[in-house]
């Protein structure tokens, strides 16, 4: 069976996904604040895991500093290391 061969009922969606950015180029930030703990809790999954960049959206440089933030923050006492239902 050729593709011209196959008819569909209705049209077929194509999903439009939003280009992910770097939010912290578009909002201007330069530093990562470690000891806020409730903003940190966005990059991180409910198991405590660190989400990677193709989630989050952000760059290199910034998933880096995100990432020692996160650990600094644990480090503290801020943020857990494993927990079940995080968020």
């Amino acid at each position: 069976m050729a593709k011209s061969d196959i008819k569909y009922l209705t049209t077929q969606r194509v999903e439009v996904r939003q280009k992910k950015y770097c939010r912290f180029k578009k909002m201007g930030i330069h530093y990562i604040d470690y000891k806020d703990g409730e903003w940190l809790k966005r990059f991180i999954n409910d198991q405590g895991k660190l989400l990677p960049r193709r989630l989050t959206g952000n760059s290199l440089k910034f998933q880096r500093k995100v990432a020692t933030a996160v650990k600094k923050c644990r480090q503290m006492a801020i943020l857990p290391y494993v927990t079940d239902l995080l968020k």
